[in-house]
């Protein structure tokens, strides 16, 4: 009896153990390692975030610089406090005017 699937290219690339072993070390390193693909591609985007964090916050530290800079004069102070946190001289009045459409409503 002949055997026909001796000759078959395919079979004698697919008996090779050398052909298994890559197989299974490609697998693994895809799907099974601490560092597979997948991993990597969630660890890539958590860097994008942080980069994006750390752009922001550096031009949030521009800002308050900036702010500092200017509150070292004695009126920035003063409109600083007016405008934030509503302070005012002992002779004067404030009057907090809120409109209806200015409110913000909850859904």
């Amino acid at each position: 009896m002949k055997n026909k699937f001796k000759n078959n290219p395919w079979l004698k690339f697919l008996s090779n153990k050398y052909v298994w072993v890559s197989l299974f070390f490609c697998i693994w390193m895809i799907f099974l390692d601490n560092y597979s693909y997948f991993n990597h591609q969630i660890l890539d985007e958590q860097i994008h975030d942080l980069e994006e964090n750390a752009t922001y916050y550096k031009e949030e530290i521009k800002k308050d610089k900036e702010n500092i800079k200017q509150l070292k004069n004695s009126e920035q102070i003063e409109k600083y406090a007016r405008e934030k946190y509503y302070m005012k001289k002992d002779s004067e009045d404030i009057y907090i005017i809120e409109f209806e459409n200015d409110t913000l409503v909850n859904k």
